[in-house]
C-alpha cells in the first residue's frame, strides 16, 4: 500500500469537504496528529476507522485504500488489488512483531545464561518453545500450513531437546 498516495488522497478529499484536520479527527474520535500522520504518509489509519472515514469523506473504502477515485468499471479489479495489498501488509506486520519478540526473548535468555550457570540445552529448548507457540498461534489466525508445519517442527525440537537434557 502506498501510504503517501493514500495520505494525499485523504487530504484532498478532506479539503474538498471543507474539513480541517481537527474537525475530521473529532468526527473519528482521534487526535488531529493522527490525521496529520496519515496525510503526510507516515502511517496508515487503524483499519477499524476505514468505514467511518469513508462515510465522512463520502468515498468508498476501496478508494481510500487505492488512494484515488475509482471508476465503476474498475471496482472489481481495484478491490482485489486492495485486498491483496492489505493482506501483505498484515503479514509483514505480523512477521515484524514476531522477529522483534523473538530477538528480545533471545537477548533475555542470553543474559540469564551469562549470569546464571544454565546449560545451553535448556536455553535452546526455551527458544524452540517460544517459536512453537508463536507459529502455532499464527496458524490459528491465518490457517497457513507453513506456520503449522514450522510450529510442529519446533514442538518436536522442544521434545527432543528436553529428552536429551534429562538423559545427559
Amino acid at each position: 500500500m502506498n501510504q503517501e498516495k493514500i495520505g494525499k488522497f485523504i487530504a484532498n478529499i478532506r479539503k474538498e469537504k471543507k474539513l480541517t484536520q481537527e474537525e475530521l479527527a473529532e468526527k473519528l474520535g482521534i487526535t488531529k496528529n493522527a490525521v496529520s500522520k496519515w496525510e503526510r504518509g507516515l502511517c496508515l489509519m487503524d483499519m477499524s476507522l476505514l468505514k467511518p472515514l469513508s462515510e465522512i469523506l463520502d468515498v468508498s473504502i476501496n478508494e481510500i485504500l487505492a488512494g484515488q477515485r475509482i471508476d465503476n468499471k474498475d471496482i472489481g479489479e481495484k478491490s482485489e488489488e486492495n485486498i491483496i495489498k492489505l493482506t501483505e501488509l498484515v503479514n509483514l506486520n505480523s512477521m515484524k512483531y514476531g522477529i522483534i519478540g523473538m530477538s528480545l526473548f533471545s537477548i533475555i535468555l542470553m543474559f540469564i545464561a551469562f549470569f546464571k550457570d544454565v546449560p545451553m540445552a535448556s536455553m535452546v529448548s526455551l527458544l524452540c518453545a517460544y517459536n512453537c507457540v508463536t507459529f502455532l498461534s499464527r496458524y490459528k489466525i491465518r490457517k497457513d500450513k507453513t506456520d503449522l508445519i514450522t510450529g510442529v517442527m519446533f514442538f518436536i525440537a522442544v521434545i527432543c531437546n528436553t529428552i536429551a537434557f534429562i538423559l545427559f
